[in-house]
């Protein structure tokens, strides 16, 4: 389906200027629709021709529609909606009665000239059902009047507003509560829900010919919109109650005549956003008192390991801090933001640094790393760690370069590694390539007796359900892919 922007400027080859004036209108008229209780229709003429094209489409809130299809991008012929025609060809509104087709039913359609910059750019059509033998009530009248007087304003060209801040989730919707003003900012109509609004802002006492903030309502909403001209939006609140004012200038010729303003409460949303606040705020705690416990045990085994001779114990001491740090790095990065996700690539020169700080003056090691391997859960980020920090060590601690020296950049002995990340569709790619003289003829990763390859392919392979393998390729390269969308624990097993 062709965006609103992709079919103005396929059918009728419109400014820029125009399609963005199109847009603002098409985006905000919901609340058109809700007041005139029908569905609008906006045509666009199609170039070089007599015919004219739907470009947008809303169907009312407040009323059952007439046009249950979706007839955006549908084509109408110079003969088929003749009074789309007339009202383009005259420039004013226009009114008549048309048998809609699809519900083989009649309907009053009422033709809209949008003008924009002085220019007629389209025709919007506000199309409702016949009223049969029934008299509107005070809202419908109400409602309809504030929807004519808007219609006028879109003739004029001076609706949409050229700046409105309202476009957002939570503005306020004509069902929320309508409060009409006059020309003086005093209240001319209250819909009962709007009193409603209000009751809980604590006004119990009678609203119609004050002003908001005489009637204790204290904003700026209304004041500023009659200066600017521009519709405000405002939230005001009382103790826990929070209520949204959104406050739309009604203009006759620029000048303000009245006002429409919007209210809706949204003390439930506001309360539910403190509790979102409040709950993310203890879970980095969480994550933020783990690293420390994690780097105080990180602690423990340093102190243990330098206290000890040299061997196996106190190398398998090491090896097991370094472990620990590598988790720990994923809770410090959870700690800093609310989401429990974390940018591997924040992570991987951390665990580089660890790596080379095995190296020595006649054996450095130089980790360098390409791609990005994106954004990835906590359940995913921190067994990665563990199996990216294995496969670093494994190749500062048995890498041996062969002919190290003679690209005369290289130290003598220097062990390079290369860590290559990828995200192909949704599965991520790490290739961990040494300079070193390659894995031993028969080696299989099934039978080595290693601990840190153990955990390595224990961690791909059940945990993070991906593949590895391990080949001689100038050194030794291993290559693991992970799906990232399959569920994971939420803990690493080891």
């Amino acid at each position: 389906m062709a965006t609103l922007a992709e079919l103005i400027q396929d059918q009728c080859g419109a400014q820029p200027g125009v399609v963005t004036h199109l847009q603002r209108l098409v985006a905000g008229w919901g609340m058109l629709s809700d007041l005139c209780f029908a569905d609008l229709l906006l045509f666009v003429p199609v170039r070089d021709s007599e015919d004219f094209v739907v470009v947008g489409q809303v169907r009312p809130t407040t009323s059952q529609t007439l046009h249950p299809d979706d007839l955006v991008g549908h084509v109408i012929g110079n003969d088929e909606q003749t009074i789309v025609s007339r009202a383009w060809r005259l420039g004013a509104v226009v009114e008549d009665e048309v048998r809609v087709t699809a519900r083989s039913e009649r309907a009053r359609l009422v033709c809209i000239p949008v003008r924009c910059q002085g220019s007629l750019v389209a025709v919007m059509t506000r199309e409702s059902a016949l009223s049969v033998r029934r008299r509107p009530g005070v809202l419908e009248r109400v409602y309809v009047e504030v929807f004519d007087r808007l219609a006028r304003m879109i003739a004029r060209g001076e609706y949409p507003f050229p700046v409105d801040e309202t476009f957002i989730s939570e503005t306020p919707r004509v069902g929320d509560g309508v409060l009409v003003l006059d020309e003086s900012a005093r209240v001319d109509y209250a819909s009962p829900n709007a009193v409603n609004a209000l009751h809980r802002l604590g006004i119990y006492s009678g609203i119609d010919g004050i002003r908001l903030d005489e009637a204790g309502i204290y904003q700026t909403a209304v004041p500023l919109a009659y200066q600017s001209r521009l519709p405000v939006v405002e939230e005001v609140g009382e103790g826990d109650t929070v209520v949204i004012v959104r406050c739309i200038p009604l203009l006759d010729d620029v000048e303000v005549t009245g006002a429409l303003v919007l209210v809706r409460d949204v003390s439930d949303l506001r309360r539910r956003d403190r509790l979102l606040l409040s709950k993310d705020a203890a879970i980095r705690e969480v994550h933020h008192r783990v690293k420390n416990n994690l780097q105080t045990i990180s602690s423990l085994l340093r102190i243990q390991y330098r206290r000890m001779p040299q061997g196996e114990a106190r190398h398998a001491l090491e090896e097991s801090e370094r472990r620990v740090r590598s988790i720990a790095l994923v809770h410090e990065i959870l700690s800093r933001d609310t989401t429990d996700a974390v940018d591997f690539n924040d992570i991987v020169p951390s665990l580089a640094r660890m790596t080379e700080d095995m190296g020595s003056l006649d054996r450095p090691v130089r980790i360098s790393c390409r791609g990005e391997a994106g954004s990835l859960e906590a359940a995913v980020a921190t067994p990665l760690a563990v199996v990216l920090n294995e496969l670093l060590q494994n190749a500062a601690e048995h890498a041996r370069p062969v002919g190290s020296g003679e690209d005369g950049q290289s130290p003598p002995g220097a062990i390079e590694v290369q860590i290559d990340l990828e995200r192909v569709g949704p599965a991520l790619r790490i290739s961990v390539h040494d300079n070193g003289i390659g894995l031993p003829e028969g080696f299989t990763l099934e039978g080595s007796s290693s601990l840190g390859l153990s955990i390595v392919s224990g961690l791909v392979r059940s945990q993070l359900a991906g593949t590895i393998k391990m080949y001689n390729r100038n050194g030794t390269v291993v290559e693991i892919e992970i799906p990232l969308d399959h569920p994971t624990d939420d803990f690493v097993t080891i």
